[in-house]
């Protein structure tokens, strides 16, 4: 199995793939951006956001799903013929439809009939088969359906289980971290992560701690069970993804809907940063951070970009001349 060109080994241990020939090969070494305009923060205090729309899924979980996809090629859990199938609250799928199409596996997704149109029309177009579940049960709903379709063939399927795979964290243990740490030239102080499967905010904190056991990580989530940040999970009143760890945050700060929404849209038209919810949320939690941290490099993880919610009420302003339920007609 070792020889397989999607795999890459350091003596036993599996590694991040490099020079596969394949779309994977874009994925990763995102930009750092500085926030300039988003005060008060205290005195030589900096904060930078990773920029993980660049990703040519358009989202951080395109490092997510070619790592699951990867190990279950390792495991030959997944092999030509099946299919890949999972739950999503929107860019997961998106990846695995992107990645899994790109290499030949058909793509089934599950996920709430919640989600915003553009990543529907996105998964159909890349031809991935959809099923929707009612928009009242949110992510956790969509969970149980996938594993419900996969537990009645289980030969034809292979559901990765993001919220339970190991190597969702391992690929930021491997990429996501040691590239915040060389951007940054060692210089961060703080890391600022949304919590959705935890996957990012468990695998980065590891490894940023290697580096610098003083590295303080914020972990970030909704305020209340009914919430509009998309991708993120309210973990008192949701199903806890296997892989969170509690320990791998040293700060929670709880954000709600609607002033991650306005930050989002003060952020387009300031920085020029057109950002979704949760990454939004995440510039909020770190000016927060930035207000009584001096000296501080604070890096805020971007999942996505605000282009796949412009039909939601996140864009919706009574300023614009063009509110987003126009966009409807």
């Amino acid at each position: 199995m070792n020889g397989h060109p999607l795999v890459q080994w350091d003596g036993g241990r599996l590694l991040w793939p490099t020079d596969t020939g394949t779309i994977i090969d874009r994925i990763g070494n995102t930009p750092l951006y500085p926030l300039k305009r988003r005060e008060p923060m205290a005195p030589g205090t900096e904060i930078w956001a990773k920029l993980e729309y660049v990703n040519p899924g358009g989202s951080i979980k395109d490092r997510t799903a070619a790592m699951m996809i990867i190990d279950g090629i390792v495991r030959n859990e997944l092999r030509k013929g099946k299919t890949i199938i999972d739950s999503t609250s929107g860019n997961t799928g998106v990846a695995l439809a992107l990645i899994g199409k790109s290499l030949g596996y058909d793509v089934t997704i599950c996920m709430s009939n919640g989600v915003s149109r553009e990543v529907k029309r996105i998964l159909t177009t890349f031809g991935a088969e959809l099923v929707l579940t009612d928009e009242r049960l949110g992510s956790d709903g969509a969970m149980r359906k996938a594993f419900e379709i996969t537990a009645s063939d289980p030969e034809r399927y292979f559901m990765p289980d993001q919220y339970s795979n190991p190597a969702n964290p391992l690929v930021h243990y491997l990429t996501t971290a040691p590239e915040i740490w060389h951007q940054t030239s060692g210089r961060i102080t703080h890391l600022v992560a949304p919590i959705g499967t935890s996957g990012t905010m468990v695998g980065a904190s590891r490894r940023l701690r290697e580096y610098n056991p003083n590295v303080q990580i914020v972990a970030v989530e909704p305020d209340a069970a009914s919430h509009g940040l998309y991708g993120m999970r309210h973990l008192p009143s949701t199903i806890r993804p296997k892989i969170y760890r509690e320990d791998a945050f040293d700060h929670l700060i709880r954000m709600p809907t609607e002033t991650a929404y306005e930050t989002a849209r003060h952020l387009a038209r300031t920085e020029g940063l057109l950002l979704g919810a949760s990454s939004a949320a995440v510039i909020e939690a770190a000016r927060i951070v930035a207000r009584d941290r001096r000296d501080a490099v604070i890096v805020a993880i971007c999942p996505d970009g605000g282009t796949r919610y412009l039909s939601t009420r996140m864009f919706e302003d009574p300023e614009l001349k063009m509110p987003a339920a126009a966009l409807q007609t």
